[in-house]
């Protein structure tokens, strides 16, 4: 064989052989430690919104409050787009990223249709209550709880917001985007029910659950369009 021959073969062999076997880039370690801290960020998202969900909705319908259920009923949403990000993170830990995305975008327009339901139950419960001019009692156990609500929602959503950064998360920013959304109806509940208890005006609480309606619209229309505010 010439030395021709013997070249054109080697080269051959090269050419056909297998790619080398590549380790695991520490890159990839290291975002699927992040993705472990971001499922035990969603288990603790989990145990606080089943605890909020559980006090909001039985104050709220004993005292007979629109504004404790509805943030009730938010918390109730919460609970469902954790679980479904939860899913989403698996997904990507099976199948990879791109396969994933789908998922994400699919929960968005869940979560979505789920907050305009909401704005639109606060809406006509409001309207109906102003109509008939029918207060609603005031709620300790609520105002402890929506006090409560506000530096828990701050840390999980920084937390959330810094861990989305480092993994490119969509799914995760806008549930971070969800947990600031619920801090601000934290805010809204507490003016609410502070002042319900300090004036006692009957109308106070319908007024008050109004002013949730454009934060959940806000909210609704984000994970809709798959869209979160990158100030946040």
């Amino acid at each position: 064989m010439s030395q021709a021959d013997e070249l054109a073969e080697e080269c051959a062999r090269e050419c056909c052989a297998p790619p080398p076997l590549v380790a695991p880039t520490k890159l990839a370690g290291e975002r699927a430690g992040l993705i472990g801290e971001a499922f035990r960020l969603e288990l603790l998202t989990i145990g606080w919104m089943t605890i909020e969900a559980v006090v909001a909705l039985a104050a709220g319908i004993g005292a007979g409050s629109l504004v404790l259920v509805a943030f009730g009923l938010d918390s109730v949403i919460e609970l469902i787009s954790a679980g479904v990000l939860m899913w989403r993170l698996s997904t990507e830990l099976r199948h990879g990223q791109a396969f994933s995305e789908a998922a994400e975008r699919l929960a968005s327009r869940i979560g979505g249709v789920l907050l305009f339901a909401l704005a639109t139950y606060v809406v006509l419960a409001a309207g109906w209550n102003l109509w008939a001019r029918r207060g609603e009692e005031f709620s300790l156990a609520g105002l402890i709880l929506t006090i409560l609500a506000i530096p828990i929602m701050r840390y999980l959503a920084r937390r959330k917001i810094d861990l989305a950064n480092k993994l490119g998360s969509r799914a995760l920013r806008a549930d971070a985007v969800e947990a600031i959304t619920c801090g601000w109806l934290s805010v809204v509940a507490v003016v609410s029910l502070a002042a319900q208890a300090v004036l006692g005006f009957w109308w106070i609480d319908s007024v008050g659950s109004l002013a949730i309606v454009w934060l959940l619209v806000k909210e609704g229309r984000e994970a809709w369009r798959g869209e979160c505010c990158a100030d946040c």
